[in-house]
């Protein structure tokens, strides 16, 4: 159903223009807060789930990340090179290099090296690594009395002497420690890595990995239902006889699913009390969103239908043009309804206002937003918040037509919904930005034009 919304008018208009009085509903920064808290005792009646690495991407922490282990786990060699005892020269021993994924080498004793690659275990003894292009090795003149194109001396048999080794040279100082990596030098097992709340990202999940795990704990998506309401939309075809096409049913499940719900389902329903009371009370979805029927017209019947099932208003009208008859109602078992205006962009506003803010605190998070300054002077109601969409321009914000409660040409091609604040806003006034859960335009004005009318 078509809700009224009232003329903006500009900011500074005294007498002239006749203003509504203020209704009575909750403010618009206190209706976010309170959706912020439901969300958040919710949560608190939720266990968190464990996930594979490859399964978590996308969700976010239910706890911190603590090492399970020292990073790295034991001192390790950063470079290919040669692990080395003591002062040089240093006579190399022959054997297996060190290389990783192996066992350490036996203990060096001052004057020793062996070959290593990176990320080996370095031997005990060693004090420090020397690159390879640092170094250079020469062979020593055998001692023994013994052909050189003999077979090398029996060191078992009497009398019988070794050659000794190549000897290893430094090009560089060489100081202790260097190109080693020191057990725990990134953190030591029990440390916080990540808080709660922290998005799993690819990058989260190596870190995750090298940490020692193989599942992540998150919080489960919160279920949602969509009820859309009414007898005067269509699913198909023009518009006709005083039908609509339904613009609500196809946007509000994908946009849910952007802020991380699992959307169960999108039902339509008539202009009929009963049916509704069922859909509402036989639902399995953590969150119940409606469209349409939260005004007094005599088909919105969302109020006695929520009176009759017992839920809690926690939020009845809020002060936000547009869209200021949605609600926030408390089902019970920790469960939710919000219900959003049912013209196009003033359920948008319902759902930035009541909806976001309650999933994101069920996830542990915050709703996302900034601030900006705004480039031209916006119109605003002089009770009301009133919500914008704006794209960004450098580091401004231009204000975009087609802003009427039932338009959704503005948003569209919005980058944000900038929140002027009762009276409206001059330019160059900086205001809050409620950022959409999609990448942002490329910040050039659309050919619909700017500026707020």
């Amino acid at each position: 159903m078509t809700l009224k919304e009232p003329v903006p008018v500009a900011p500074g208009t005294a007498t002239g223009a006749k203003a509504e009085p203020p209704h009575r509903a909750t403010a618009w920064p206190e209706a976010r807060a309170a959706a912020a808290r439901a969300g958040t005792a919710a949560r608190a009646g939720r266990e968190p789930r464990r996930l594979p690495l490859g399964q978590a991407l996308g969700h976010t922490l239910a706890e911190p990340l603590l090492a399970l282990t020292d990073l790295p786990s034991f001192d390790t060699s950063a470079m290919d090179g040669w692990a080395v005892a003591g002062p040089g020269p240093w006579t190399v021993r022959t054997e297996t290099p060190v290389l990783a994924g192996h066992a350490p080498a036996a203990a060096l004793t001052d004057g020793e090296a062996v070959r290593i690659a990176t990320g080996a275990p370095v031997p005990p003894g060693t004090t420090a690594v020397i690159r390879t292009e640092h170094s250079r090795t020469e062979r020593t003149e055998r001692t023994d009395t013994e052909p050189a194109d003999t077979e090398p001396a029996d060191t078992e048999r009497p009398g019988a002497v070794a050659a000794p080794g190549p000897v290893l040279h430094a090009l560089r100082d060489v100081v202790p420690g260097q190109d080693i990596r020191p057990r725990g030098q990134e953190c030591r097992a029990g440390d916080e890595l990540l808080p709660a709340g922290t998005e799993v990202t690819p990058v989260v999940l190596g870190l995750a990995a090298a940490a020692g795990y193989d599942e992540l704990p998150v919080p489960p998506r919160p279920r949602v239902e969509v009820l859309v309401l009414g007898d005067e939309l269509l699913t198909a075809g023009l518009p006709h006889e005083g039908l609509i096409r339904d613009a609500l049913g196809p946007m509000l499940g994908p946009w849910l699913a952007a802020l991380g719900a699992e959307v169960l389902a999108t039902r339509r329903i008539g202009d009929d009390a009963e049916e509704l009371y069922a859909a509402v009370t036989g639902s399995a979805a953590d969150l119940v969103v409606t469209t349409g029927g939260t005004a007094a017209g005599p088909v919105d019947h969302l109020h006695r239908v929520l009176d009759k099932a017992g839920a809690t208003l926690l939020v009845d009208g809020v002060k936000v043009r547009p869209g200021h008859p949605m609600l926030l109602a408390a089902l019970g078992g920790h469960r939710h309804l919000v219900g959003l205006p049912g013209n196009p962009l003033a359920a948008v506003s319902g759902l930035l206002t009541l909806a976001e803010p309650l999933l994101a605190a069920l996830a542990g998070t915050s709703a996302s937003g900034g601030r900006a300054p705004v480039l031209d002077e916006v119109h605003g109601h002089p009770y009301d918040t009133r919500l914008v969409p704006v794209v960004r321009r450098g580091e401004q914000l231009v204000p975009l037509r087609y802003n009427g409660p039932a338009m959704l040409r503005g948003i569209a091609v919005a980058d944000g919904m900038a929140v002027v604040p009762p009276g409206g806003a001059r330019s160059g006034q900086e205001l809050d930005v409620l950022d959409l859960p999609w990448p942002p335009t490329s910040g050039a004005v659309p050919a619909q034009g700017a500026c707020f009318t």
